[in-house]
């Protein structure tokens, strides 16, 4: 079975929040590595860039950019242990989806445009599961016949 994870289940396994117990029961659960696409890590480590950066400007904000550059160690060390494995995509054919699940959803829905490339990315890969702890995005992946998981 194909799976694909969102930035919110990464966030979970690289930084301690409330749902990384869920995030790290999944993946030790599964032996397979679990797919990824370029943008998902690119918008994964964009948000450790933005949360560090937050973090200098207010020290009570988010985590220091140490923090980050540790969970992106950890995200390389997984890459290369075959943990996470990057899946080429067919961009124009993502792109071409996500266009049509904006104009399905976005307007009921308020879907943002990096959890809509998501979803269409799984839809691309063929995956029947999609990994998320976000409730708006859980959404659109189950109105196009996602499982949502954890």
């Amino acid at each position: 079975m194909s799976v694909f994870p969102d930035t919110s289940f990464l966030c979970s396994l690289y930084r301690r929040q409330d749902n990384s117990p869920q995030a790290i029961a999944y993946l030790e659960k599964h032996a397979a590595p679990l797919s990824v696409s370029s943008f998902l890590l690119l918008e994964f480590r964009q948000s450790l860039r933005v949360q560090a950066r937050l973090h200098a400007h207010d020290r009570t904000k988010d985590f220091a950019g140490t923090e980050g550059q540790v969970m992106l160690r950890f995200l390389q060390s997984d890459l290369a242990a075959q943990v996470l494995q990057m899946i080429p995509v067919d961009w124009s054919d993502v792109f071409q989806r996500s266009e049509a699940l904006s104009a399905r959803y976005t307007v009921s829905g308020g879907h943002r445009l990096a959890d809509i490339v998501h979803v269409a990315t799984a839809l691309h890969l063929g995956a029947e599961e999609f990994l998320t702890f976000d409730a708006n995005q859980k959404k659109l992946a189950v109105a196009e016949g996602l499982k949502v998981r954890v």
